[in-house]
């Protein structure tokens, strides 16, 4: 007998060679049903792996956080499976469990279509459905290669020359066989809902050298439930893409004539912008910031002083000037410790605390690009603050203060993380440990949860992310709080302490809103477009019914664009509710419409853009309407 201690404690005896199929079967039918895999000494085993005596043993079901990933492998070969058996020719390469679902690389002559998709998920319900038992068995590595060789499978031969192991694990279903370490699912029974969402290209091994291949994304959930909500938010992501929607309220534009990665803002996104700058300089100056501006290009030796060249510099762009080589910024830094050091400095003048809207350029791979959410130029609501050791905890409590108020505006609820040291970075221990340290427990004084990333830290120091969520629970990476020990060192930036003595000051790298780009991005899916009133814009638009309230509705245009209003007029000899309906679609937040009736009594009918109509009022009546509905955010 051999004896197994279970998650509450408890032990339970067993027959020596029993596997973890057999300790569900003996806690009740019911578990045994529900089991998905085991975990032993907390490792994730199928449920066939054989107990040994004084493991500590957990059974998974689909209850368990680690189900999703075991459901979505396994679902990943039962598409691999449905593939060989419709595409013969088709050749295997890998399928992981990603973020939200799964994919799977196949090396095929002719790509897939949408109809083909089709095809293949309806075979994959059909061999779910067949319940095929999923069987796993180790081979040597030599037996392993001959094994796919007589496959056909050259990738898998690749993999396991590259594992390098003596051994390697098959897991087989019906008359398919894949290299995987598992664990997976005991039957395709147990595979009840998933979808295949797309199709796209992708190098083998993610080198443009190699063979294109066709790579399929799918999505596997436990029931059919959580599917159907996942499948609706995916709907209604597309809906919200804040690129479609760019282009359709005309806020952007890309072009490749300029070059991928290069916004040009359109007038009306470039007053959202305007709105949302303005809104940030007047923040950072109640708040005891002052604003600076930087040049755009600086000297390369600058940057190899500071770290950047040997650290960054795939990253950054470089042009010469006069024999001169110099980097275009990819951060605000550099000119913000040139200003601190323009002027001998005293404990009594820190902090100073330095912002800068910033444009920067980096160089990004052109298959990450995405729309306004990543881009090679940018402009941050970056600050530098140099502060003493003995202020440092304050700083940092004051901007995590800016972030908490700001997201508050903005509605968004956010998480947070502690980034910790990379192996690429710069700096000694000490100076790591005191950053890493004085972000640590401005965190805990907080109270709020937080996670720590080991290793995802900037070269410089150690950092915390803060990760708003949308309204479709996405995450995005937007405020970040950086504790410098190092560059005050490199750039020998010194105060005059109260003792006399020059000390070095520490500086504190942050960002609220983060690149401007992205957060614009984020707030059109946010919103779906229907920005807040105080964001928008356009505020209204004047709509007449017939060319007889032209004269009257010109009036009423001029009289609210010279008290502040973002207004624009349809004077169009059509429909009224065609104008309406076009009016919508720009997700303008009022529409005042004109009549007869309005002319006669010197007002205007205002409309609100989800089709709820206010009493009339005057125009001055409008004003005072819009000034209070925004009030609070000026």
């Amino acid at each position: 007998m051999i004896q197994i201690t279970l998650p509450d404690n408890s032990t339970r005896e067993l027959q020596d060679g029993a596997t973890v199929a057999d300790l569900a079967a003996s806690i009740g039918a019911g578990l045994a049903k529900a089991a998905l895999a085991g975990q032993i000494n907390g490792e994730l085993v199928d449920l066939a792996a054989q107990l040994s005596d004084g493991a500590s043993v957990a059974i998974i079901t689909d209850k368990s956080p680690e189900a999703l990933d075991i459901i979505r492998h396994s679902t990943s070969h039962l598409m691999a499976q449905a593939v060989k058996e419709l595409f013969p020719a088709a050749k295997v390469t890998i399928g992981p469990a990603i973020d939200n679902g799964f994919y799977y690389d196949f090396d095929v002559d002719t790509p897939f279509t949408p109809e083909d998709l089709e095809r293949i998920e309806k075979r994959m319900v059909e061999l779910a459905a067949g319940g095929q038992a999923v069987e796993r068995k180790v081979l040597s590595a030599p037996e392993a290669i001959a094994f796919f060789e007589q496959m056909g499978e050259p990738y898998k031969k690749e993999l396991i020359q590259d594992i390098g192991a003596e051994s390697v694990s098959i897991y087989s279903q019906g008359g398919f066989a894949d290299l995987c370490r598992g664990p997976h699912v005991p039957n395709t029974n147990k595979l009840k809902a998933f979808k295949l969402l797309s199709i796209a290209g992708a190098y083998w091994r993610g080198d443009e050298k190699n063979r294109m291949l066709q790579r399929i994304y799918g999505t596997a959930f436990v029931d059919k439930k959580e599917l159907d909500a996942y499948l609706h938010r995916l709907e209604e992501a597309k809906r919200r893409d804040h690129r479609k929607l760019g282009r359709d309220l005309d806020l952007f534009s890309f072009s490749d004539e300029v070059g991928a990665g290069f916004p040009i803002w359109h007038p009306k996104g470039a007053l959202l912008r305007t709105l949302l700058e303005d809104f940030e300089r007047k923040e950072h100056l109640r708040r005891g910031y002052d604003i600076v501006v930087g040049p755009q290009i600086l000297k390369t030796e600058l940057w190899q002083r500071s770290g950047h060249y040997d650290n960054y510099r795939e990253n950054m762009y470089f042009t010469e000037v006069d024999e001169q080589s110099f980097g275009v910024k990819p951060m605000n830094c550099l000119a913000h410790m040139m200003i601190y050091k323009s002027h001998l400095r005293s404990y009594r003048d820190l902090p100073q605390r330095y912002f800068e809207l910033g444009t920067v350029h980096r160089h990004e791979r052109a298959g990450v690009l995405h729309g306004l959410m990543r881009v090679r130029c940018f402009t941050q609501d970056d600050a530098h603050i140099l502060c003493t050791p003995e202020q440092l905890d304050a700083e940092i409590k004051g901007v995590l203060g800016f972030v908490a108020e700001v997201m508050g505006i903005f509605g968004f609820e956010y998480e947070m993380e502690l980034s910790t040291r990379p192996e690429k970075s710069i700096g000694s221990d000490d100076d790591w440990e005191r950053a890493t340290n004085a972000l640590l427990g401005a965190l805990k004084d907080t109270g709020r949860p937080f996670e720590v990333n080991e290793g995802d830290g900037a070269f410089y120091g150690p950092k915390i992310d803060i990760k708003l969520r949308d309204c479709l629970d996405r995450r995005w990476q937007c405020a970040t709080i950086q504790c410098d020990f190092t560059l005050p060192e490199r750039f020998d930036l010194t105060y005059i302490a109260s003792n006399g003595e020059k000390k070095r000051p520490v500086m504190v790298h942050r960002v609220i809103l983060g690149s401007i780009e992205r957060f614009i991005g984020v707030l059109i899916e946010h919103f779906a477009g229907n920005f807040p009133l105080w964001l928008s814009p356009v505020q209204a638009i004047v709509l007449t019914v017939t060319d007889n309230q032209i004269a009257y509705a010109q009036e009423v245009f001029k009289q609210l664009r010279n008290a502040g209003i973002r207004v624009q007029e349809d004077l169009r000899n059509e429909k009224l509710n065609f104008k309406i309906r076009e009016a919508q679609l720009q997700k303008i937040p009022y529409m005042l419409v004109i009549g007869d009736k309005e002319v006669e009594q010197g007002t205007v009918t205002p409309r609100f853009r989800d089709g709820k109509n206010l009493q009339a009022m005057t125009p001055d009546q409008f004003v005072a309407f819009i000034e209070s509905e925004t009030k609070q955010y000026k």
